[in-house]
């Protein structure tokens, strides 16, 4: 069965005319301490925002402690983000020099880089379903805790699979000091080269972690749920049509909260790997594809990271759905893609391009997304002025 976790419907997303910086909008949750791996510390960082559900741990590698648990132990479905344990069963015992067939590369790869799910579905079919996960739960080397197949009835969805924000970091932790090399390096590098548009439904992934934080980073990211359409690419289609989730509803409450729109952002941060970060977060219904890449992103970039930097720039809301980025300030500029709608974007800098007309709105200047390296007019940038506060001329 395939598991394609995408799915239908989503409304516009309106924001308020003001600029939005980090933590706007949300309210402070203290972190509950839980059990886990090395010495605990526990902060009231976190920035939730209203409406969402999260299970976070941040965990400083150098130091072996915790800089953030909020609902640690909580689990979710995992969406994408079992992708990790599909490579690692597949890879495991593989022989001295874990060698990859190149017909399983071409598939891993994309996996990894671009959350292929195409590729997802043959590894849950090929290698036993809900038996993967049996056995990475049976692995002493991981020391998984909250991790479970899907609930029954739902085998032949791989994304169902329920995942803690501890033992995501217990998996990232396996990888990095306890897998053979060539594991390690194939999947890190992978993660590094994590693309903009996922592969399979050309949604944005590089939110949370990837937005929150310069490079170095690594991430797998995950999302579930009634989303729009995604249109992140120079291909994708400026259209209201819906993508259909091949799953079906829940016939009967889970532990596991299935319905609400899920999206995860997992990772690591700073010079070698030095903090790996979980951030699993569910939505209320409706929530727009665009409002919930804006609320992690807030919440991420509230925690404590160790080794993270943050990016030069003003976050700010958008307006209008299939808003163009483009390669220059001009309506004929390449289009690089198009922004989740609603979305908050990180502004660098700003300047005089061509006039863009959206009634009764007129505006000549444009804002520079270092994040998109293009450009996005003025006009659909939430600020009662056509010239930014406080961001300077670019050049």
């Amino acid at each position: 069965m395939r598991m394609l976790l995408r799915g239908a419907a989503a409304l516009a997303a309106v924001v308020t005319v003001t600029s939005l910086t980090s933590g706007t909008s949300a309210q402070p949750h203290t972190g509950r301490a839980v059990e886990g791996a090395g010495a605990v510390r526990t902060s009231a960082a976190a920035q939730i925002p209203p409406g969402v559900t999260a299970g976070v741990a941040v965990f400083d590698r150098r130091t072996g402690t915790f800089t953030e648990q909020v609902e640690a132990s909580r689990q979710f479905r995992s969406a994408s983000v079992v992708k990790l344990l599909l490579v690692l069963d597949f890879l495991w015992d593989r022989g001295p020099d874990y060698t990859i067939p190149p017909s399983d590369r071409a598939r891993l790869e994309p996996m990894l880089r671009g959350s292929d799910d195409d590729a997802a579905d043959h590894y849950w079919s090929t290698y036993g379903g809900s038996a993967i996960i049996d056995r990475m739960t049976a692995k002493p080397a991981l020391g998984l805790r909250d991790t479970a197949p899907p609930p029954p009835g739902y085998e032949g969805f791989w994304g169902y699979t329920a995942l803690s924000a501890r033992d995501t970091v217990a998996i990232y932790r396996y990888i990095l000091e306890k897998a053979p090399a060539p594991v390690r390096d194939f999947i890190m590098d992978n993660l590094r080269r994590s693309t903009r548009c996922s592969a399979t439904d050309h949604f944005d992934q590089h939110f949370g972690i990837a937005g929150a934080f310069d490079k170095p980073w690594a991430v797998k990211q995950g999302w579930s749920g009634k989303y729009a359409k995604g249109t992140c690419g120079p291909g994708t289609t400026a259209s209201g049509t819906q993508a259909e989730s091949a799953a079906p509803a829940p016939r009967a409450a889970a532990a596991v909260d299935l319905t609400r729109p899920a999206l995860h952002t997992t990772g690591t941060v700073g010079a070698d790997d030095r903090t790996i970060v979980a951030v699993l977060t569910l939505h209320q219904a409706g929530t727009t594809y665009g409002k919930a890449y804006t609320d992690i992103g807030r919440l991420t970039r509230s925690l404590n990271v160790p080794g993270g930097v943050r990016p030069a720039g003003t976050w700010f809301g958008t307006w209008g759905e299939f808003v163009n980025v483009r390669r220059g300030p001009a309506t004929g500029g390449d289009r690089m893609t198009q922004l989740p709608a609603g979305v908050e974007v990180l502004v660098g800098c700003q300047i005089r391009g061509e006039v863009v007309n959206v009634p009764p709105y007129t505006n000549e200047w444009w804002a520079y997304l270092p994040q998109y390296d293009g450009y996005i007019s003025n006009i659909y940038i939430s600020s009662p002025d056509n010239r930014l506060p406080n961001v300077p001329e670019c050049g």
